[in-house]
């Protein structure tokens, strides 16, 4: 841990109930440079074949944890369960119980396909305007994350129960085990959570953050990290199941930390808790040339994202461009903004809005959107579309701009051709700053429109109770024309995820990559305004060239978190970004 980090904490224990401003500068500073540390990279990443069973993740005690369920006879589910526990324990700034994600999974046997919703939920006294400092006046993004206003129900446990319950074949006390016998003796701290913590001083200005990630990061020159809270929270939850979770003294004891400990509390109760319930729904699934791609629906606006880009570039030979090129990063680019000004406009949770799915998918639709994106020169103003039989209330302002998110992914493939891609979310890395029970209390009601009126009407995402933010998470599994799995893959990355993951699956299928190598092509995000290029991997005079078609560049550290399996002769073949930790491990 650096000097700096290690002078703010002996301040902070001396002088804590005096430095509020500077407790809020210090949380801002870390969520204001980007959400999330670049790590230093590897040149390629993990690269690994299997031929029965495989698991992608992003810590390789979390693939092995899950590898383990397989080879005792469990299937995907269980296994995911086990993967994803673990993560709480060394991925906890970005993923665990106090989140929320998605599940997609396919049962071997009989190709069914489910999506398990176990998106956060507003509190019953949210207001429309909670992100609102005052009247046409949103807050910082930066100060939404610590305020307490960005906190929801979690829906981790939940949802992870409900697919046990319906899908595992393990009993539901063995899954968890693994993260509770690692959290009760520790692990080697891993490297990507001690970069974490050594670029960001200002955690050590948070009592529980503190003890449980910033303290073990300076002891000694192989520190290990243990979290006993979260070992007892994990022991409860698996004797107990999700009611251990959802009543009792954790939800009484988050809600007395989002009230008392962040910046201007929050609304949530137990009562919230007791209301929350994990949703079963119909995958979002639609053709790309001869694949068939699924993912999430809404309240997940990552399924319908990516579909709506592979759709507008199925009308161009992007076989027949160079992956680097001029030609394919333009219409990449623009296909990417034209999708998301239709995410961003018309999707919310569906138990609020109705979100005209058949309408934004339906190939005429897309094939005029696709129209719309000039060969040599960039959209001056890119505006939601007005698909078949769909009304729309005037015209939408500026996209909603997301950074990166403390997020983490995994890919699972079992014995018997059953499969999950999952993706789950505190939000901002570190979540909202605060802790109960050993883990990160989440930030993800940030991801609901902050200004919650548009033309006098309330938009799709408005902040209402019980409701459901939009996501960006983009969890998929690719069908070829036989109804075989060919790609299971997602990302971590905030509102990049979309384009993360979109990129991916043009490597594999239109340009023949393998998943490793499309994971390593460049990083191409344009969310609306600003060509986002990442640093070093494209040549200075394409970005040149792009920027005389009037493209708004940025080049950046653009750190996708992509881990995804392919079928591969003979079996399987995992991938995993060299830009962050990540683990393969199959048989």
């Amino acid at each position: 841990m650096s000097g700096q980090s290690r002078n703010l904490r002996s301040a902070a224990n001396v002088r804590r109930s005096a430095i509020t401003v500077l407790l809020v500068f210090g949380a801002c500073l870390a969520v204001f440079y980007r959400a999330g540390v670049q790590a230093a990279p590897a040149d390629v990443g993990e690269e690994k074949t299997a031929t029965k069973m495989m698991i992608a993740s992003g810590n390789v005690l979390a693939s092995e944890a899950g590898l383990a369920a397989l080879r005792r006879g469990g299937n995907a589910v269980d296994a995911a369960v086990a993967v994803q526990m673990m993560l709480a324990f060394v991925a906890g700034p970005s993923t665990g119980i106090g989140g929320g994600g998605f599940m997609v999974y396919r049962d071997g046997g009989t190709g069914q396909m489910t999506v398990y919703d176990g998106r956060e939920i507003a509190p019953a006294g949210i207001s429309h305007s909670q992100l609102m400092v005052m009247p046409g006046v949103p807050m910082p993004l930066w100060f939404a994350v610590i305020s307490g206003h960005g906190i929801g129900v979690p829906g981790t446990v939940a949802m992870l129960y409900l697919a046990h319950q319906e899908q595992g074949k393990l009993p539901w006390k063995d899954v968890l085990q693994p993260a509770i016998d690692a959290a009760e003796t520790g692990v080697p701290m891993p490297r990507r959570m001690r970069e974490q913590v050594d670029f960001d001083p200002s955690l050590a200005l948070f009592d529980a953050l503190d003890r449980t990630f910033v303290e073990p990061a300076s002891t000694g020159d192989r520190p290990r990290l243990r979290n006993p809270n979260l070992a007892q929270t994990l022991r409860r939850i698996a004797n107990e199941g999700p009611k251990a979770f959802y009543q009792g003294n954790i939800p009484r004891d988050f809600v007395q930390t989002a009230k008392q400990d962040t910046q201007l509390g929050s609304s949530i109760s137990v009562e919230d808790f007791a209301h929350y319930r994990a949703i079963k729904r119909e995958p979002l699934c639609g053709d790309y040339r001869q694949w068939t791609v699924c993912g999430p629906p809404p309240p997940d606006g990552g399924g319908l994202g990516v579909l709506q880009i592979l759709g507008i570039l199925e009308r161009y030979d992007i076989a027949g461009m160079a992956p680097k090129s001029v030609e394919a990063i333009h219409v990449f680019s623009e296909a990417s903004r034209l999708a998301l000004a239709d995410v961003h406009y018309y999707v919310g949770d569906p138990d609020f809005v109705d979100v005209p799915l058949a309408s934004l998918l339906d190939k005429d639709y897309l094939a005029r959107r696709a129209e719309l994106i000039p060969a040599q020169r960039v959209l001056a103003d890119v505006k939601p579309g007005l698909p078949p039989d769909v009304a729309i209330n005037g015209v939408a302002g500026p996209l909603d701009y997301k950074p990166e998110q403390g997020t983490s992914h995994f890919s699972i493939v079992d014995a018997e051709g059953g499969v999950v891609s999952m993706t789950n979310s505190n939000a901002a890395p570190f979540g909202s700053r605060v802790m109960t029970h050993g883990f990160v209390i989440n930030s993800q009601l940030t991801d609901f429109a902050f200004e919650p009126y548009e033309d006098g009407k309330l938009v799709a995402n408005a902040p209402q109770p019980h409701k459901r933010p939009r996501s960006s998470m983009s969890p998929v599994i690719v069908l070829d024309p036989q109804g075989e799995v060919r790609l299971v893959v997602g990302s971590r990355g905030g509102g990049r995820i979309i384009d993360y993951v979109a990129k991916v699956l043009v490597g594999v299928l239109d340009w023949d990559l393998s998943l490793q190598q499309a994971i390593e092509l460049p990083n191409i995000v344009n969310q609306g305004e600003t060509l986002e290029i990442e640093a070093g991997k494209v040549p200075d005079t394409v970005i040149d060239r792009l920027e005389a078609m009037g493209h708004n560049v940025d080049v950046d550290d653009l750190m996708s978190g992509l881990h995804g399996i392919e079928r591969h002769a003979g079996g399987w073949r995992g991938g995993s970004d060299p830009r962050v930790d990540g683990g393969i491990a199959g048989d």
